[in-house]
């Protein structure tokens, strides 16, 4: 029975073939630093865990039950030597991973533009980074490049050996940016941006995704990436520039829609101010963006104004639907003058006057209004004014 459960053990050995140890072995200079840190951090760390691990199974065996020759001293309670050892191992281990961390954070932050293409290898001065505007959907991945005017759909493509200068956002809810091949993940956050710079240093296809849950459709938020020579990169662009029509805001409000698995789409031209306009949270036509309501605020906002120039979202990102979270979510549509806000004031207040009158009891009528109360007739069958003495 052993052996049989042994030969059913022997083919899951073999499963492990399909994986990738692309964290381990990646394309771009950024990935490759991260990976000798996380080599060197581990390596440091295994200073302690494997003698302790080692010491554990030493101690078991020697001082089992069975063992008569351990030597038996029950008054023993202190080292001088060893509390050095077990103190200062450690501390040195924390101060090397601390210098470590922190020379680390700053040479890898994905804000700082990249100062080598490789190691040994600095950055030529008149190389330019690729820019490429990143927009996080639900659930797949726009890609715009404004140096070349053209947009695609779950597919990227950079050349090889020159930096990439990324601008992230997302549409909908936060996200993650993910190429194990090309450097760490970065977040993606609605009316937000985040920049992450990089560089491919291999030609070959690769595999980017979304690592940070987003919904549904989460599963099916991956792309190609490609690693391309110059040659390639150029022939790239011009079969996106043949693939498609162009990305206004009309195509990009249907785009944005929720939708699963969708296939690369090429978009021969894209508007100019799409990528501000996702980020600021305007592509609705008439809506105002984000920056314009920042410097609004700067100057010390709309005060009561503000509460009345708004419209309902017609689209919501299907967060709220209906009212069973509350009152629909509205944005500001325009600015209105001082008279304007003034009239639409007015317009609001009722026309009944107050009274001040307190009710009678119940079931009776309650006293008409002081500035409307009718004058008792007179004795001579004539209404007196009340203003008359």
């Amino acid at each position: 029975m052993s052996r049989l459960r042994t030969l059913f053990l022997l083919p899951l050995p073999a499963s492990l073939g399909s994986c990738s140890m692309v964290v381990l072995n990646p394309a771009g200079d950024v990935a490759a630093q991260q990976r000798d840190l996380l080599m060197v951090s581990t390596a440091l760390m295994l200073i302690v865990i494997i003698p302790v691990m080692a010491l554990t199974i030493f101690f078991a065996w020697r001082y089992r039950q069975s063992n008569r020759e351990a030597r038996y001293e029950p008054d023993w309670d202190h080292s001088t030597h060893l509390e050095l050892v077990i103190w200062a191992v450690p501390l040195l281990i924390i101060i090397c991973l601390g210098a470590l961390t922190w020379m680390g954070t700053h040479l890898l932050d994905p804000y700082r533009p990249i100062g080598r293409v490789a190691a040994g290898k600095p950055l030529p001065l008149d190389v330019r980074p690729l820019e490429v505007e990143v927009v996080a959907l639900d659930w797949k991945w726009l890609f715009i490049y404004p140096e070349y005017g053209v947009a695609v759909v779950n597919e990227l493509a950079a050349p090889v050996d020159r930096p990439i200068s990324f601008r992230i956002t997302s549409a909908s809810v936060m996200n993650s940016f993910y190429i194990p091949a090309l450097a760490g993940q970065i977040y993606a956050m609605p009316g937000m941006e985040t920049r992450l710079h990089a560089v491919i240093n291999k030609s070959g296809d690769y595999e980017g995704f979304s690592a940070n849950y987003s919904g549904a459709g989460f599963s099916g938020m991956r792309f190609a990436f490609h690693g391309l020579d110059d040659a390639g990169f150029q022939a790239w662009i011009a079969k996106a520039k043949d693939g498609g029509g162009k990305l206004d805001r009309n195509g990009y409000l249907e785009l944005e829609q929720p939708s699963e698995n969708q296939p690369v789409r090429h978009y021969a031209a894209v508007d100019t101010d799409l990528y501000k306009a996702i980020l600021n949270m305007c592509v609705e036509p008439g809506k105002m963006c984000m920056s314009e309501m920042s410097q609004i605020d700067a100057k010390g906002g709309l005060g009561m104004a503000g509460i009345r120039n708004t419209l309902p979202l017609l689209y919501d990102k299907f967060a709220r639907r209906g009212t069973i979270f509350g009152p629909a979510p509205s944005y500001v549509a325009s600015i209105c003058t001082t008279e304007e806000a003034l009239a639409a004031s007015k317009a609001d207040q009722s026309a009944t006057p107050m009274t001040s009158t307190p009710i009678v009891g119940a079931g009776l009528q309650r006293p008409l209004p002081l500035s409307i109360r009718l004058p008792s007739p007179s004795a001579t069958g004539t209404l007196r004014s009340p203003f008359n003495s």
